[in-house]
């Protein structure tokens, strides 16, 4: 058994949608993997309103394999959502996610259990050298860029998504956005909350089958849309909201203004 894994056990997850020709070699490769490090371990795929064959590729896993299970939304509910689904079924004290389209190794998580030391709460990766094209490299730097500046983050890279995270940490803080933006803010508020990152090394590959879902005109917008509204949340209503006294707050509410 890994150090970083005695105790706890580890739960891994991955948001799909329309992930039919990776998803299921990735899940093969998260169970042959899981059981070299400890016997405590589950696999749980989160199913966002597909409408390939990826919800039947799903169900013939878990129907396979007894540490899989699968969440399916009716409907695609975005990729923030997916995450909340996954979060909150997570049943182990570690928890480690990465997207269902390929682009990670999952078996680089051997590089991030090291890190994941007493006094660390989150192991977020960061990609070597992006493997996209030169549109999506432009517009990931723009937005890591932006992120980082604006939200004060402590982590170089939150596009990447693959991080390992304590099951206690993600249980400190609300996460509320439905779409892309909800890396930003969960890296946000739990360095906020206090928890301590650090950092590892992963290599991103060019996806294999399918188009990514976000790089199209009206997700983009939609993105920096909810940018501009989570960084209004956090920066400029909370701390307003603070200051507001609590007994006033619910006077007024309670007369049906709502602030």
């Amino acid at each position: 058994m890994h150090e970083a894994l005695s105790g706890s056990g580890i739960s891994v997850f991955f948001p799909a949608f329309n992930d039919e020709g990776t998803i299921g070699a990735m899940v093969a490769e998260a169970l042959s993997l899981l059981p070299t490090l400890t016997d405590d371990y589950e696999v749980i795929v989160v199913n966002d309103g597909s409408t390939d064959s990826t919800p039947r590729v799903l169900d013939e896993l878990a129907r396979r394999h007894s540490h899989v299970r699968v969440i399916h939304h009716q409907r695609n509910l975005g990729y923030g959502a997916a995450l909340r689904s996954g979060f909150g079924s997570a049943g182990k004290g570690l928890i480690f996610y990465t997207d269902g389209d390929g682009q990670y190794d999952v078996r680089e998580l051997v590089n991030l259990l090291p890190l994941m030391t007493p006094s660390v709460d989150v192991v977020n990766g960061y990609k070597i050298k992006r493997s996209d094209d030169l549109r999506r490299v432009v517009l990931g730097w723009i937005y890591r860029r932006l992120a980082r500046l604006l939200f004060r983050l402590p982590v170089r890279d939150v596009d990447c998504d693959f991080r390992l995270i304590r099951k206690d940490a993600i249980g400190k803080v609300s996460l509320v956005s439905s779409s892309g933006i909800i890396c930003t803010e969960m890296v946000r508020k739990l360095h906020a909350a206090g928890c301590v990152f650090t950092e590892a090394p992963v290599h991103h590959y060019p996806r294999r089958h399918g188009q990514s879902q976000f790089f199209t005109l009206g997700r983009v917008m939609r993105t920096a849309f909810d940018f501009g509204l989570l960084w209004l949340k956090l920066f400029v209503w909370q701390p307003v909201r603070r200051q507001i006294p609590t007994a006033w707050l619910r006077k007024v509410l309670a007369h049906g203004i709502h602030l």
